[in-house]
C-alpha cells in the first residue's frame, strides 16, 4: 500500500485528515494520573502527541488497511493434521453419501416384520460395526447389531437393546412396550445428512475441529485452504536473560515466549523466534532475509543509542506506514512495509507496552489479512463496550489501554497495569482502551478482548 492510499485509508478511517499535532511543553502526569511509561520523544517536540505520532484509533484502521491491502497467497492442499486454524480456499463438498449406507442408530437387533422374532441358531455377536456386506434377514427374524453396523437386507427396524427380551431362540418385546417397532425406527438411512457431490460448507471458512470431523467423514483425506501469513518474531537487545531469575543488571526476555503464540492466536503461523541482541549488522540481514509476511520485532523502537529499528528501516528503504502511536503504555510502536511487501510491527521492549503493540498493530493487520480467520468484531467495525465498574485516570493527551476483567456488571480495572507489568494482563480477559483524561465510573469503554478469553 503506497503512502496515497493509506493516507486515503486513514481519511476514510475518521473522515479528515489528521492535522500536525502542535509542539508543547510536557506538563509531567497530572494528579492521580498514570505515570508515562518510558520513551525518546522526538527531537523539538513534547512528550504527548509527538509530531506524527498517530491518535491510537486510526493507527488500528491503518494496520487493519495495510493487512486488506495484502495479496492473496495461492490456495494450498494440505493434510487435515495441517489444516486447523486455515480458511478453506474452495467449498467443501462430500465425496460420499452420508451414512454411506444403512446403519444401525442404536444397539439391539436388526427385526425383519412384526414380533416376536426367532434367533440365529448359532448366538453369535451378531452384525457389528465394520461388518460388510451382512446375510439377509427374512421374514420374522432378527439378529443383534451394535450402533453403527450396517443393517442386513431385508431389515424394518431396529429394536432397542433396552425395549427387547430372549426367550429361548425367541425375541420378544419386554413387558412395558406395546407394539413393534414401526417400520425405519432407528435406522439412519444413506444419505440422511447428505449425498455426494452436495456442498457442505463454503469457501473462507475456518477450519475448526468440527469442520475436520466432518471432512474426514465426507471421505476427505486433505483441504484446499488459504495459507496462513507467515510471522517471524526478533527479539532485541543485549540486556535480556533466557533462563533464571534476573541477575547481573540483566533482565528475563518476558516477550520472546509471548509473543510467538500471541500471534499464533491471531491467525498467523509463527516460522521462528530469533535473538538478535543489539547488532545492528544482523538485524539488516535478517530483516532483509525475511520470507515471512509479517516480522514484529521486540524494543529498539525509541531513539537511544542501541534502538536500531528506524536505522535499519531506513538503510532498507522501508515505508513507515505508522511512526509512534498516541496510547500508553506502548507509544514507540510502529508500522513499516519492507521492500520486498513484507509488514513489519515493531513492539516497544517494556512487556506491556510490547502487549498494547499487539493489540493496536499486529492484531488489526493480521485480522484483515487474507488467510486469517474472520475477526469477532471484524478490525473495521466499532469495538465492543462495557460500563467501568471503578474510575480509570487517564493520560491528558493519549489514549490509555487498562488490563480489566469482565463480569455480568461491566468491567472491573486490574491494579498491575504498568507498562513494565504482565500480572495484571495476565488475570485479564480484556483490555479496555480509556480516553485521553480518563473515565469515571460507569462510563462506557471500547474493549479489546484476549485472543483466548
Amino acid at each position: 500500500m503506497s503512502g496515497d492510499e493509506l493516507a486515503d485509508a486513514l481519511a476514510l478511517a475518521d473522515g479528515r485528515r489528521h492535522p500536525a499535532a502542535v509542539p508543547g511543553p510536557d506538563p509531567g502526569p497530572e494528579p492521580g494520573r498514570a505515570p508515562e511509561d518510558p520513551g525518546h520523544p522526538v527531537k523539538g517536540t513534547g512528550a504527548g502527541h509527538r509530531r506524527g505520532h498517530t491518535d491510537w484509533p486510526r493507527a488500528r484502521a491503518a494496520a487493519a488497511a495495510a493487512g486488506a491491502a495484502r495479496r492473496p497467497p495461492e490456495p494450498v492442499t494440505v493434510p487435515l493434521a495441517d489444516a486447523l486454524g486455515h480458511r478453506l480456499a474452495a467449498p467443501l463438498t462430500a465425496l460420499t453419501d452420508l451414512p454411506a449406507f444403512d446403519t444401525s442408530a442404536m444397539d439391539g437387533w436388526a427385526v425383519s416384520g412384526p414380533g416376536p422374532w426367532e434367533l440365529a441358531a448359532d448366538g453369535g455377536p451378531g452384525v457389528l460395526a465394520g461388518t460388510d456386506d451382512p446375510a439377509p434377514l427374512p421374514d420374522g427374524r432378527a439378529v443383534p447389531i451394535a450402533t453403527g453396523a450396517r443393517v442386513p437386507p431385508g431389515t424394518t427396524a431396529v429394536l432397542r437393546s433396552e425395549y427387547g427380551e430372549v426367550v429361548g431362540r425367541r425375541l420378544c418385546l419386554d413387558r412395558d412396550s406395546s407394539r413393534s417397532p414401526s417400520h425405519g425406527t432407528d435406522i439412519r438411512p444413506r444419505g440422511q445428512e447428505c449425498r455426494t457431490g452436495d456442498e457442505l460448507l463454503p469457501a473462507g471458512v475456518p477450519v475448526t475441529p468440527a469442520v475436520l470431523g466432518l471432512a474426514a467423514a465426507a471421505g476427505r483425506d486433505g483441504l484446499p485452504v488459504v495459507r496462513r501469513p507467515r510471522a517471524e518474531v526478533l527479539v532485541l537487545g543485549d540486556e535480556l536473560l533466557t533462563s533464571g531469575p534476573p541477575r547481573g543488571g540483566r533482565v528475563r526476555d518476558a516477550l520472546g515466549p509471548m509473543v510467538g503464540p500471541w500471534l499464533t492466536a491471531l491467525g498467523a503461523e509463527v516460522t521462528a523466534v530469533r535473538r538478535l541482541g543489539d547488532d545492528a549488522a544482523a538485524l539488516d540481514a535478517a530483516l532483509a532475509a525475511t520470507t515471512a509476511d509479517v516480522v514484529v520485532t521486540t524494543g529498539g523502537t525509541a531513539a537511544g543509542p542501541v534502538d536500531h529499528v528506524h536505522p535499519a528501516l531506513r538503510r532498507l528503504g522501508a515505508e513507515l506506514l505508522v511512526d509512534g502511536v498516541a496510547v500508553r503504555p506502548g507509544h514507540p510502536m510502529l508500522l513499516a512495509r519492507l521492500p520486498g511487501g513484507a509488514h513489519l510491527v515493531g513492539l516497544p521492549g517494556n512487556p506491556l507496552a510490547a502487549v498494547s503493540g499487539l493489540f493496536t498493530l499486529a492484531e488489526p493487520l493480521l485480522r484483515a489479512a487474507p488467510g486469517t480467520a474472520p475477526p469477532d468484531p471484524p478490525a473495521d467495525t466499532a469495538l465492543p463496550t462495557a460500563p467501568l465498574l471503578a474510575e480509570v485516570h487517564g493520560h491528558p493527551r493519549d489514549t490509555r489501554l487498562v488490563p480489566v476483567v469482565q463480569d455480568g456488571r461491566g468491567v472491573r480495572p486490574l491494579r498491575f497495569a504498568g507498562p513494565a507489568m504482565l500480572r495484571g494482563i495476565a488475570t485479564a480477559t480484556a483490555l479496555a482502551a480509556v480516553p485521553p483524561g480518563g473515565a469515571a465510573t460507569g462510563a462506557g469503554v471500547p474493549l479489546l478482548r484476549l485472543p483466548w478469553a
